[in-house]
């Protein structure tokens, strides 16, 4: 869909606002970006944290200096030594962060993407909301990235990472970047958000967990969430697989179980490919909610979103995909051509629960992140 004469991002985040549109009865604060674009009534101010202005504060951007002189591009940049862990923002709430952008020395060092991980930590909760590579977070699997643009991701050709998804907070909203390899990284940020919100009482934070299994465990399918308690909404994955065989690897369902769901889910797909919304085999054709960004060299990065088709949970959820694989000689030959197989395959899940809400799943070591990527 694209409306006549708009930009197609434009109309993009005019689409988008729709979706995450509140009605003024509930919201009447109205998020900026989310609603009428020409309202001016909306309480809400603006605000922007990078290393140029650590805090937001207000007047308080680019004081340090540059052979240029004061305010002349003295700290656009920082340096993240091996081991070492930045703050990028430290904000105090009502707020939402609306977007992040960064850049940085990973576009030479592409394992950098799996060694640096963000984390967010949500109303002053011991442990993370969020806890993921920054490639994954950033919408690109496997250490490997391409231009590419989403309703939740855009990705320039230099390794320009940009987040559009809104992280709302009550009290407090954190979030740490920590370099994890071995090497020293060059980070250019920027995160952009708004204070004085007025939230909906049962407000959901953003949530999201890593996982990868190289190789999968035969005839157990992959958790892409594994099992959480309370409300939430699934907004989505990216899905990272390094094949192992010649054959299709692509004939496994999604399954969602949720609220008492046992041995069978209440939501099941058809197939891989066509989970995100492809079919007959995979293209690397990246859509607003849905493709792939990557396809090559036997790895595959792609996508599902689903903000138009909301997946709702009132009490606990599950979401798992199979691992089944499609033997074309098997077919000619008469033989029935499906079959159980083991593939490398990661998960980069999104929803929004309420907190407190429990610890993520176990993440990866740096070892299990980047083996056998390069």
């Amino acid at each position: 869909m694209r409306i006549t004469g708009l930009p197609l991002h434009f109309t993009s985040i005019l689409l988008f606002a729709l979706i995450f549109s509140v009605p003024k009865s509930c919201n009447n604060s109205q998020k900026a970006g989310e609603d009428l674009l020409y309202d001016l009534g909306t309480g809400l101010v603006s605000r922007s944290i990078s290393f140029e202005n650590p805090t937001g504060a207000p007047g308080e951007g680019g004081k340090t200096s540059s052979n240029l002189g004061v305010g002349r591009k003295g700290f656009p940049a920082k340096w993240i030594a091996p081991g070492e862990t930045v703050t990028l923002c430290n904000i105090k709430g009502p707020g939402t962060i609306r977007h992040i952008w960064m850049t940085g020395g990973f576009k030479d060092k592409p394992t950098a993407l799996r060694s640096m991980v963000i984390r967010a930590y949500w109303e002053g909760q011991e442990h993370p909301s969020i806890k993921c590579p920054l490639g994954d977070f950033m919408g690109s699997a496997n250490a490997r990235y391409s231009a590419y643009q989403s309703a939740v991701h855009s990705t320039g050709v230099n390794a320009a990472l940009n987040i559009w998804l809104p992280m709302p907070f009550q009290d407090s909203g954190k979030i740490t970047l920590s370099n994890e390899g071995e090497e020293g990284i060059t980070i250019f940020y920027q995160v952009d958000y708004t204070i004085g919100d007025r939230h909906p009482e049962n407000l959901g934070r953003l949530h999201v967990c890593f996982r990868r299994e190289n190789p999968t465990t035969l005839k157990k399918d992959f958790e892409i969430l594994p099992s959480r308690k309370g409300q939430g909404r699934f907004i989505g994955t990216v899905l990272g697989i390094r094949t192992f065989e010649e054959f299709w690897w692509g004939e496994g369902e999604i399954k969602i179980y949720m609220d008492g769901d046992t041995e069978f889910p209440t939501i099941c797909g058809t197939g891989s490919e066509d989970y995100v919304c492809l079919s007959y085999g995979m293209q690397e054709t990246p859509y607003m909610y849905h493709g792939c960004s990557w396809n090559r060299d036997g790895f595959v990065s792609m996508y599902r979103w689903h903000l138009p088709d909301p997946i709702f949970w009132q009490e606990e959820v599950r979401i798992t995909i199979q691992q089944i694989g499609y033997n074309w000689e098997y077919a000619q030959a008469g033989d029935p051509p499906l079959y159980e197989r083991q593939d490398d395959w990661s998960a980069t899940t999104f929803w929004y629960e309420s907190v407190p809400s429990d610890p993520l799943p176990g993440f990866p070591s740096l070892e299990v992140r980047i083996a056998d990527l390069y």
